[in-house]
């Protein structure tokens, strides 16, 4: 377990103190306020090393100003109907509070397909999400609840989950590879829920290529898990998928009612794409957007990343040819156009 003392966070304050002007208006977005938290994040990350945590941040914040991250809540996907696109494929909401007041993301990791836009679309919307959760979304719960709330929970929907989903499997490590370098121990736990025998299989070859404090988030619940997620949060913050034992997210992800935490009709999506807009109103009146997605650098994935990516399409590999199915997995790729 990693220590954080008092002296590491004092010595990693002071190599901040002579980072470059435009470094630290970024990194003003990244606190928040709260600088010390966020120093303890980075240092956290990378176990406790001032001299790793000091590059991973300012890599991070060299990261945020050559892609403009400090403007992108103010660059919404049009037109709506793309978006509407984008959200009924990439199935990620927020349904609510634990009780300790931490954000509740839901994320339909089996029926999110990725399919009716380009990457820069989907990672422009995750990227959009993460600022607005880091922006808005914990600074408000942190003044509602009197304490500092960093942190989140999020709830993984596996219903649905096929072999198909190595079609995603470079989107998603891009996605994950932007989270561990720029938005490092944003989440609380990672609870698992209907899992199929796909993921069970899987989730036996990754789990020991994990970092020990990344193992200790992540808790793999029973059926819908409504029963455990019950102790740490009110019914009404439970994702739809959780309500119903064994309901997933196929019987609510697409029928537009509010209790669908994926659907743009739901709260969460409505007070995001609005403040979005808004911002992007604010900013059209200084000087003038360009349409079209946002195209974020892809850094270069972990080395231990890109290993349990490995490892989960050879254990695809493995389970498609028992199932007597062979296909060659090279030739899939993104089409990033």
């Amino acid at each position: 377990m990693v220590f954080i003392t008092e002296e590491l966070i004092k010595q990693l304050q002071t190599l901040m103190d002579e980072i470059a002007e435009p470094l630290h208006k970024t990194f003003q977005n990244v606190h928040q306020g709260y600088r010390t938290e966020t120093l303890v994040r980075f240092l956290k990350a990378r176990d406790a090393s001032v001299s790793k945590a000091h590059k991973m941040l300012v890599d991070c914040l060299n990261w945020r100003i050559d892609n403009e991250i400090d403007q992108i809540l103010a660059k919404p996907i049009l037109p709506t109907d793309l978006y509407r696109a984008v959200r009924d494929t990439q199935l990620v909401g927020m349904s609510g509070y634990s009780r300790d007041g931490l954000p509740v993301v839901a994320v339909g990791v089996g029926l999110s397909t990725y399919d009716k836009a380009s990457i820069h679309y989907y990672i422009q919307s995750h990227i959009q999400m993460n600022e607005y959760r880091d922006r808005v979304i914990l600074p408000s719960a942190s003044k509602k609840f009197g304490r500092y709330i960093g942190t989140c929970i999020k709830v993984l929907d596996m219903t649905g989950l096929k072999l198909s989903a190595l079609n995603q499997i470079k989107l998603l490590t891009a996605i994950s590879t932007i989270d561990d370098l720029n938005y490092p121990e944003k989440t609380e736990t990672y609870y698992i829920v209907n899992a199929p025998y796909i993921f069970s299989a899987c989730w036996k070859v990754v789990r020991p290529l994990l970092q020990e404090r990344t193992k200790k988030k992540v808790q793999v619940l029973s059926g819908s898990g409504k029963d455990e997620l019950l102790k740490i949060m009110d019914y009404a913050s439970l994702p739809h998928f959780c309500k119903r034992e064994g309901s997933g997210s196929s019987k609510h992800s697409r029928n537009g009612t509010n209790d669908n935490c994926f659907s743009l009709e739901h709260a969460f999506h409505q007070q995001l794409y609005d403040f979005i807009k808004q911002q992007a109103e604010a900013l059209e009146a200084v000087a003038p957007s360009k349409e079209g997605s946002v195209h974020v650098t892809l850094p270069e994935p972990d080395p231990d990343d890109a290993k349990i990516a490995e490892t989960i399409e050879s254990e695809f590999q493995r389970i498609r040819k028992k199932n007597g199915i062979c296909q060659s997995f090279h030739e899939i790729k993104i089409n990033g156009d």
